[in-house]
């Protein structure tokens, strides 16, 4: 073999080698990144996984949201109109945050089984509502309309 060819041989397998370690880690920081939604049944149920970020979107039930020492921390608890999940949250609030209201909360489980949220997320007027959550509140029939959507 000819020591130009043999170059130009080497020359492209390094291209390629150095394009699929790009690809392997274009796909690793996306999948790293990659956070699921999960309504409050499907974490009841243990469909959610424990122990990393997710998405867990409902409305806040009336009277659930309490505050237990006089700091910063807010516990409440969402439902998709089937099961409650108890959320914690340490911060401040959005402004649009209300009981009776959807909201979106990215956090994680504890292994109390109570939703540790470091976002919540208010959805911005009346008729908003994420796709996903509007999809998991699907009410139950023979309940009576008195929830804000």
């Amino acid at each position: 073999m000819k020591p130009a060819r043999k170059q130009r041989l080497i020359l492209i397998g390094l291209m390629v080698l150095g394009a699929g370690l790009a690809t392997a880690f274009a796909l690793k920081s996306f999948n790293d990144n990659l956070m699921y939604f999960f309504p409050p049944t499907d974490v009841v149920e243990g469909k959610a996984p424990k122990g990393t970020l997710f998405r867990l979107g409902g409305m806040v039930i009336k009277g659930s949201v309490e505050r237990p020492d006089k700091g910063m921390m807010v516990r409440f608890k969402l439902t998709d109109f089937n099961k409650e999940v108890t959320v914690e949250y340490t911060g401040i609030l959005p402004d649009l945050f209300r009981e009776g209201q959807g909201i979106v909360a990215h956090g994680k489980l504890n292994p109390q089984g109570v939703f540790i949220a470091e976002e919540v997320l208010a959805k911005h007027d009346e008729n908003y509502m994420p796709p996903e959550v509007k999809a998991s509140l699907k009410k139950p029939e023979g309940t009576v309309s008195g929830q804000t959507q």
